[in-house]
């Protein structure tokens, strides 16, 4: 009953809505009960969220999210599932694609509870998890393994640090490094 009752009393509304500014009435009033209306239990919740700019170096970037959910007001971590980037680099485009992630709007900082996949269009590919990014600083840390693929070869280390700023990266924690000859370079 509920499902026909609502929608015919909102459909009542907006008819009385739409036609009191031809009668010679000047107001319509009625009343709305808050115990009655139903609440969010977010401050905000968005479907398909995406946020698009560039970064100081006029590069364009791309960040989505299947869904951003705010708790509170006093809480200023949005909470991000399906997150995905897309950055235009120097040398093509890269992605950066995590199942989850939460934003820190007011340490600006980004961090990934789970595993991360980096692909860029010149090869490279890393793989980690559990990765913090302070974008004041533009550096990113993760503690986990990572392991990863570039032109000259594949490697693997305990944990991972950069400095997107200065395109510095740091394995650490028994880096390992395998370089594949590839026939035909020097031609």
């Amino acid at each position: 009953t509920a499902r026909v009752a609502l929608p015919a009393a909102v459909g009542a509304l907006a008819a009385v809505l739409a036609i009191s500014p031809l009668t010679k009435r000047a107001e319509v009033s009625f009343v709305l009960a808050k115990d009655k209306v139903a609440m969010a239990n977010e401050r905000m919740r968005v479907t398909r969220a995406s946020y698009r700019g560039q970064d100081d170096k006029g590069q364009a970037f791309d960040l989505s999210a299947g869904s951003a959910v705010q708790a509170s007001s006093r809480t200023p971590v949005v909470q991000l599932g399906e997150m995905a980037a897309r950055l235009n680099l120097p040398a093509g485009p890269a992605t950066l694609v995590a199942p989850q992630a939460s934003y820190d709007m007011d340490a600006e900082t980004l961090k990934i509870d789970g595993p991360l996949t980096f692909t860029a269009a010149d090869g490279y590919r890393i793989e980690t998890a559990n990765v913090s990014a302070n974008l004041n600083t533009r550096a990113l840390s993760s503690l986990s393994r990572v392991e990863g693929t570039m032109p000259l070869g594949r490697f693997s280390a305990g944990s991972l640090s950069a400095d997107l700023g200065t395109r510095t990266v740091t394995l650490g924690g028994g880096a390992r490094l395998r370089i594949v000859q590839r026939s035909g370079r020097g031609r």
